[in-house]
């Protein structure tokens, strides 16, 4: 049978049309590789990220301890009883921490027995005491947690631009002074200005004038039996107003004399005196006179080897001496 021969040029031409598979296949090689690379790599950081994760979840979880208070419980109470750990996650768990207190009894025990008289009761008291003045504005009572303050105008206890007590002013604060002695609460008297300034010889500013009107007030107090311990002075000039300066009823407002009682009590330190000590009989001042002569008295010793010793210590019983000169 007849086959036609392939000539060498088609042999050729085949072979040279089929080189692009040899690239083909190693180009399909590489991504493999590649993908194949990436892929373990993805594993591998999905593996570290989840232990790393682990890891900050046990540092950041609360494990149960048995706490060392009361049967092993936390005083204070759940105050927080729903978790927010679904919504952000552990970090916002409570970590276990030392044990607290038991409760706070002692440092209220401590604190009640530096407490003076109740303010609220002192507070009725001037109430009433002062209920005309509270009327005509010129007086005001306010309370609050620390301090009973009772506001007055200096119009009422002082002349302008002076710091001379008044007779009203004497009549006001000897009204205070009957409920104040049944007290032994701290206070503080405070002095008030306006922005309108003072330059005399007695005042240069309103620091001056705010401080000499609280001192005048406190000089009253203490006449009329105050305890100057209990007592305090502050002087605030301008600088602390209560009303706009700006108008005249603001101005008034603000020239003031404020005295406050605190919720503490002031407590007498009591000094002992020491004991005097027993005169002396006369037989003890005539042996201490006695032993004091002796003592003065100087010894001129004569040593063995031609020297002299020169004392005033009286001799031993039972010292033998040298021959001895004394002298008075």
């Amino acid at each position: 049978m007849y086959r036609p021969r392939r000539s060498a040029a088609s042999e050729a031409e085949k072979s040279d049309s089929e080189r692009w598979l040899v690239s083909y296949a190693d180009y399909m090689t590489l991504l493999f590789a590649l993908f194949v690379v990436l892929y373990s790599m993805a594993n591998m950081e999905r593996e570290q990220f989840k232990a790393l994760q682990d890891t900050i979840s046990k540092v950041f979880v609360a494990t149960e301890k048995t706490g060392t208070g009361i049967q092993g419980q936390s005083v204070q109470p759940d105050i927080h009883p729903q978790s927010d750990f679904e919504l952000y996650g552990s970090g916002l768990e409570d970590a276990t921490g030392p044990t607290l207190l038991a409760d706070n009894s002692k440092l209220e025990q401590i604190d009640s027995t530096k407490l003076g008289s109740p303010l609220v009761g002192m507070q009725k008291d001037i109430n009433r005491a002062l209920r005309t003045l509270i009327e005509s504005g010129l007086a005001k009572v306010t309370l609050d947690e620390d301090w009973l303050t009772v506001e007055l105008n200096s119009g009422l206890l002082f002349g302008s631009g002076s710091a001379r007590s008044n007779s009203s002013a004497s009549a006001v604060i000897t009204e205070l002074t009957a409920i104040l002695k049944q007290t032994n609460n701290f206070l503080r008297v405070r002095g008030y200005t306006d922005s309108v300034p003072i330059r005399t010889e007695q005042f240069p500013s309103n620091w001056e004038l705010s401080v000499a009107r609280a001192a005048s007030i406190v000089r009253l107090l203490e006449e009329l039996g105050i305890e100057p311990e209990r007592m305090a002075i502050e002087g605030y000039g301008q600088y602390s107003p209560f009303a706009d300066n700006a108008t005249a009823q603001g101005r008034s407002q603000n020239r003031k004399v404020v005295i406050a009682l605190s919720k503490y009590a002031y407590e007498a330190v009591v000094v002992e005196t020491p004991e005097a000590a027993e005169p002396e009989t006369a037989a003890e001042q005539a042996a201490e006179a006695a032993a004091a002569q002796e003592q003065q008295q100087i010894r001129v010793i004569r040593l063995p080897h031609g020297g002299i010793r020169i004392t005033t210590r009286p001799p031993e019983p039972g010292e033998e001496e040298p021959p001895i000169e004394q002298e008075q």
